[in-house]
């Protein structure tokens, strides 16, 4: 654990030297997500390879860069491409950036991805404000020896997605005229897609969608004290009775072309803070 610690830090460090000022906000692009990327200004990329100690993303519509820039004048730090569990990463490796993002102070996370519509009701190609998750991928990156300095041994989870947020994402979308979803996402290891007796199991578990990232770096920004926001693009419908054959490639598709809307989502509610 301390050799982890070191190469968070050494993270840390190496980006502080490189960027004249700190992010207060930071930003997961989730799978074919990149949109906000595009508005970004001044820009400055870092490949993922360069800065010590970062795993390398190997995820399809993954580009693999952090970006530091600003959003309505406030100082951002884009993840553009994230880590998944199944790529064969440990837990703590996923959430690396959100340690290295606690450690340059950032205050806020807002996380996207792609998922799997569970309720019935969801129609393909609009956002989910995301209010409450289950982890079903059978690990916590809390495992291990706790970092008292990083947070409490025992988080508290009563509120994992911050309600002030939601209100902003609810209140944003309202103004854009933007038809949004709220509900639970749950996640699973992956990497396949789900069987239809998951996808019961699932849903009757009270989750409305599906799909296999986010918790992980959710869990580690609260353990820090930052306060989160998510969203979920309804890629497919992940109804037994409704279950087609699915390919990432299609997940793709539709997560470009929702990810515009949550692009102009998360913009509004950046210029609220």
């Amino acid at each position: 654990m301390n050799q982890y610690v070191e190469k968070v830090k050494s993270a840390a460090e190496f980006l502080r030297q490189r960027v004249s000022e700190l992010p207060e906000i930071g930003i997961i692009l989730g799978s074919g997500l990149g949109k906000i990327a595009d508005v970004l200004q001044e820009p400055k990329r870092f490949h993922y390879s360069d800065i010590p100690g970062f795993p390398i993303s190997t995820a399809p519509g993954h580009k693999g860069e952090l970006i530091f820039g600003k959003l309505a004048d406030k100082n951002v730090v884009l993840m553009n491409g994230r880590f998944h569990y199944y790529e064969g990463y440990s837990m703590q490796e996923v959430t690396f950036p959100i340690r290295v993002m606690q450690l340059l102070k950032t205050k806020f996370l807002f996380v996207t991805n792609a998922s799997g519509g569970l309720n019935p009701v969801f129609d393909v190609g609009k956002p989910m404000i995301i209010t409450d998750h289950i982890n079903f991928m059978g690990d916590n990156p809390l495992i291990g020896q706790n970092i008292d300095e990083w947070g409490p041994r025992f988080p508290d989870m009563s509120e994992p997605y911050d309600r002030d947020l939601i209100k902003l994402a609810k209140r944003a979308a309202q103004e854009e005229r933007i038809d949004v979803y709220e509900g639970v996402y749950v996640a699973v290891a992956g990497p396949n897609f789900e069987t239809p007796a998951e996808l019961r199991m699932f849903r009757k578990l009270g989750a409305d969608a599906v799909g296999m990232s986010t918790v992980p770096e959710v869990i580690v920004a609260r353990h820090a004290g930052i306060k989160v926001l998510g969203l979920s693009a309804i890629t497919d419908r992940a109804v037994p009775e409704d279950l087609k054959p699915l390919s990432a490639e299609e997940v793709l598709e539709i997560a470009e072309k929702t990810g515009e809307k949550m692009a102009r989502i998360i913009l509004k509610v950046v210029t609220y803070l």
